[in-house]
């Protein structure tokens, strides 16, 4: 045969739907008539110097038998595949070998080869997919596909001729096999999930279809096990049932000891829990649809809950401690923290509010506080008594003896009468210093201000630290306020004098709006603040700030001195 018969061959037979390639012992493609590049999705002569693989990746065509008709899966150029039926025919052209390919479409030529070949994609399908194997009447594996081999670990000669026993995890019970055979012996179909053991020991999940294939007597004479692995989803589900439990655990934990409300974004309550309605005294009724002011107490001010709205607002927690008034008029206090849950975009859609009862400790704390003003009050009342007992007493007899002292000088000179003068000149300032430090006259009878000048005037010449005052008050103060002031002045210079290193410092007194802020500022070497052991100098100055509801904050820093700052409300 030459290349004009194989021409006119393929232009006049016919029977061929599909079309004729040549192709060469390499397998490159040689010849394709109109209707073969037609079929396969190629402009003309588009097949022309391709490899048939890339038309038909799975056809041998040197291990066919000559003028058989097979079934082959073919690619199109677009990427999809079809079924074919291919005739392979070998034949020689101008003394070289080839071989001639009749493509036939199963579907519109043969219409038994196109429900094979509707089978054999299925069986290719569920392959691809799915984890198979056959066993007969008894249970014995007669096939298995390679999805089955790949999961179990197990080859194909190790899986054949013996039972899923092999792959029996331990996990399911004797019932439930005997319940599954029941089932598919009686030539119905099983469906249902099974924990199986590969070869290395991993346990794996498939969720599994048994179908029985029966015989004309109705009886099952083998059995076809359709398996998908799901053991990826069991892990998801597992995990999320533990999660699932630990946030179960977590609710009960939090119902059990903590006072729970949940808000919208715009504050309303969605959920409380009992311990909510029982502190507050009102039903879950009353309490859902409203916001917390149900039971605002007054006592904080308005800035203090704009803070608080200003931070969970921004995506922030919140935490701090909240005074709350009860249904029936009693307040309560509670450590409070507030999460915000946010959207995609990162706004809050609701609120969870933790709570801590504290009702006790805040009033042990208050009488806590009481006493301490109590005693910080005592302490001053005896330093005036010591101050003025000092003074009147002590520094009035010395002031007696240096005037006696005097005129006998006046009478008899002596060298003994000079020294007696001077020692009672220097006992009556050391009397007058004491009497100063313990209670200073001026400031019950002057003022904050003055006292406080007289105090570093009298610091500078005895220290040697330059202390520049500046104060901007409006009016005097209450004696409580005043005597807060001027002590923590006065410790916090003790401080500069003792460890700042510095020869300079700063007081600074200034009235703003709602409240007094002191300024007691040093250049010095400054400290760690959290490394530094809280002695009894600051400890003194924080419970006097406390007394009048005031604040005391140190900053400080190694070589950057020392910042004390005293803020008390007017």
């Amino acid at each position: 045969m030459d290349w004009n018969e194989v021409n006119s061959y393929t232009q006049t037979t016919p029977d061929l739907s599909g079309g004729t390639i040549l192709i060469d012992r390499d397998g490159i493609i040689s010849y394709a008539n109109d209707r073969a590049d037609a079929l396969f999705g190629y402009a003309k002569n588009g097949l022309r110097e391709k490899q048939i693989t890339s038309i038909l990746p799975e056809f041998n065509f040197t291990q066919t038998k000559p003028s058989s008709m097979l079934n082959a899966r073919a690619k199109h150029n677009q990427g999809t595949t079809f079924m074919i039926c291919v005739i392979s025919t070998p034949l020689t052209l101008e003394k070289k070998n080839f071989y001639m390919l009749e493509i036939h479409l199963p579907k519109t030529q043969h219409p038994v080869l196109a429900q094979v070949n509707e089978l054999r994609e299925l069986k290719i399908a569920l392959d691809e997919s799915t984890i198979v194997a056959y066993t007969d009447d008894k249970g014995i594996i007669t096939y298995v596909n390679e999805k089955f081999c790949e999961i179990s670990k197990y080859s194909a000669e190790e899986l054949i001729g013996h039972t899923h026993r092999m792959v029996n995890s331990g996990f399911h019970s004797k019932v439930f096999f005997e319940e599954l055979w029941r089932t598919i012996s009686s030539g119905n179909v099983w469906h249902g999930e099974i924990r199986n053991k590969a070869k290395d020991g991993t346990f794996y999940w498939v969720d599994t279809t048994i179908v029985p294939f029966l015989n004309e007597s109705g009886e099952p004479y083998k059995y076809l096990a359709i398996r998908k692995d799901i053991t990826h989803y069991k892990q998801v589900v597992e995990d999320l049932n533990k999660s699932m439990q630990e946030l179960v655990d977590l609710k009960f934990a939090l119902d059990t000891s903590s006072i729970v409300a949940i808000t919208d974004h715009k504050g309303f309550i969605k959920f409380v829990n009992d311990k909510f309605s029982k502190i507050s005294k009102y039903s879950k009724e009353e309490l859902i649809g409203k916001d917390h002011r149900i039971i605002n107490s007054a006592f904080h001010s308005k800035e203090f809950f704009k803070d608080l709205w200003r931070t969970i607002s921004s995506g922030n927690v919140w935490k701090g401690e909240i005074k709350n008034q009860a249904k029936d008029g009693s307040y309560y206090w509670v450590d409070t923290t507030i999460v915000p849950f946010l959207d995609d975009y990162g706004k809050p859609y609701q609120y969870l509010a933790i709570r801590y009862e504290i009702t006790e400790r805040k009033k042990a704390e208050e009488e806590l506080q009481n006493m301490m003003t109590k005693i910080i009050d005592i302490q001053e009342e005896e330093r005036k008594r010591l101050s003025r007992n000092l003074h009147d007493g002590i520094g009035q007899n010395l002031y007696s003896h240096l005037i006696s002292i005097n005129l006998l000088q006046s009478q008899i000179g002596h060298p003994l009468l000079d020294h007696m003068q001077q020692e009672a000149t220097e006992l009556i300032e050391e009397v007058r210093r004491i009497s100063q430090e313990l209670r200073p006259s001026v400031l019950d009878d002057l003022g904050l201000v003055p006292a406080i000048r007289s105090y570093l005037l009298r610091y500078s010449d005895h220290y040697k630290i330059d202390v520049q005052f500046d104060c901007y008050l409006h009016s005097r103060l209450t004696a409580n306020k005043e005597i807060t002031i001027y002590r923590i002045i006065q410790e916090a210079l003790t401080n500069i004098r003792k460890y700042a290193k510095t020869n300079e410092a700063y007081v600074t007194i200034r009235e703003l709006d709602s409240l007094i802020r002191v300024l007691i500022e040093d250049k010095g070497k400054g400290f760690v603040l959290n490394e530094t052991k809280r002695g009894v100098g600051l400890f003194s100055m924080e419970e006097r700030a406390r007394a009048v509801n005031g604040e005391i904050h140190i900053q400080t820093n190694i070589g950057e001195g020392t910042k004390i700052i005293l803020e008390v409300p007017l």
